[in-house]
């Protein structure tokens, strides 16, 4: 018959807590970033729900998946152009990440685009809205001359 120490007893009490009490901790952490394998510290792409392509370094996330971007850059593409408009520290709420994923840093400078400045995607930008507008204002002009009632201007997430 083995005898047991009451320090013993004591000792593996306390390591059973220790060790229950880091699985609760890491479990917590682990929820909160399960949706995400991406480590932190490495470039990512976001794309949010009105559109807008923001790349930065991922320096946080939390259980409700929003995220912390440092040396965030905002890219607008127009065409075969881009432009990249810095932005520096950048809080993006969960719910407005659509996309997200990892930029491979080896082939990051390997684009079939053309970078232009800031001036120039903007004015660039600009004139695509303006064709588009354009465009839907006489697609509505057809619908309205056979009849038919045009589609609403916004979208759901304008309603809710």
């Amino acid at each position: 018959m083995e005898s047991t120490n009451v320090a013993d007893t004591d000792r593996w009490s306390y390591y059973s807590l220790y060790t229950k009490a880091l699985m609760a901790v890491s479990y917590m952490f682990m929820t909160a970033i399960c949706f995400i394998s991406l480590p932190f510290l490495e470039k990512i792409l976001v794309v949010l729900r009105d559109g807008r392509t923001l790349i930065g370094f991922l320096r946080s996330v939390d259980q409700f998946a929003n995220l912390v971007l440092h040396r965030t850059i905002e890219r607008i593409y127009v065409g075969k152009q881009y432009g990249d408009i810095p932005r520096g520290i950048f809080v993006v709420r969960g719910e407005n990440v659509e996309l997200l994923g990892e930029i491979d840093l080896k082939n990051e400078g390997v684009l079939p685009l053309e970078e232009v400045s800031v001036d120039e995607i903007l004015e660039a930008q600009r004139r695509e809205q303006q064709n588009k507008q354009e465009e839907q204002k006489k697609q509505n002009k057809k619908l309205l001359e056979r009849g038919l009632q045009p589609h609403a201007e916004g979208t759901a997430d304008d309603f809710t």
